[in-house]
């Protein structure tokens, strides 16, 4: 089996950046989906650059490959999650969230990362879709530019309630982009459980040319909720046995962002929950995609 199991550091915000990946290594994790946040490589703080070869040296010591996350909630507008986004309808606040994206990039190149992982946002109140998906497009122009040079990838999420919210919409934008090669996807298992009307296993499948980063964690149909393995409805091992089998060499990142209160017991059983499953699915006959 082909999957390399990651733990974000959005589940892990109540421990100090050395401390989660020194966890993460301990209990056999292989990688981490780091997110750039005020507690964890601040990106509006000095001295960037120097605090990230830091963090890519402990990132070698301890075998950890990484992803870079840009998800925090408050990192720009300590007033407003999320915000800015790449939607809003001021331009200086695009350009907040274009800088900071353009700085994740460079961040990643400096550990070494797999990619940068973002999303588009809401749409603002009273904003028509094609002007949203205008802004859209070019919000994200001089980031990646900025992914080209320095030959990382941009895997963009869809989530749920956002502009950007399907498998579907994912194609949109990279046609509107005249798909460009480096714009790729991030693919949340528990979204598509969600809201695709695709299952899991189908978004894998169809995804897999495009898989740059994948997130999991279990869910619901028609509930945003990020829930712990096992308390949700979907079924992993076929979900595993088909990411397996797309021959992806990205991070399958577990994403519990709202269980930090517990995050070393999440990710202990999590990595446990994960292995029986991949055991499960190493069991089975062979099955193409």
């Amino acid at each position: 089996m082909s999957v390399r199991l990651g733990y974000g550091t959005n589940g892990l915000t109540d421990l100090r950046l050395d401390d989660a990946l020194s966890l993460l290594a301990d209990l056999g994790y292989e990688g981490v989906g780091l997110t750039l946040d005020h507690m964890h490589l601040d990106p509006m703080a000095p001295e960037l650059a120097a605090r990230a070869s830091k963090v890519a040296k402990r990132l070698d010591e301890l075998g950890l490959g990484v992803t870079v996350e840009t998800g925090a909630r408050y990192v720009l507008d300590p007033r407003r999650k999320h915000g800015p986004t790449l939607l809003d309808a001021d331009p200086d606040a695009r350009a907040r969230r274009t800088d900071l994206l353009v700085t994740a990039v460079r961040v990643a190149a400096d550990l070494g990362a797999h990619a940068v992982h973002c999303f588009s946002g809401i749409t603002p109140e009273g904003t028509d879709d094609d002007i949203a998906w205008k802004r859209l497009g070019e919000s994200l122009a001089p980031v990646l530019d900025a992914a080209e040079r320095a030959g990382v990838p941009l895997a963009i999420e869809p989530e749920p309630g956002h502009l950007l919210a399907t498998i579907a919409d994912f194609h949109r934008l990279r046609e509107q982009l005249g798909d460009p090669e480096l714009l790729g996807l991030t693919l949340d298992i528990g979204h598509c459980q969600c809201l695709e009307s695709a299952s899991p296993v189908e978004c894998v499948r169809a995804a897999a040319p495009w898989l740059r980063h994948v997130q999991i964690e279990d869910m619901r149909r028609g509930v945003h909720e990020h829930l712990p393995f096992g308390d949700g409805e979907i079924d992993f091992p076929p979900v595993l046995e088909a990411l397996s089998a797309t021959g992806y060499q990205g991070l399958t990142v577990v994403e519990l962002p709202r269980h930090s209160h517990a995050g070393p017991e999440q990710a202990r059983r999590s990595i446990e929950f994960l292995r029986t499953a991949l055991a499960d699915t190493a069991a089975r006959p062979a099955k193409g995609v």
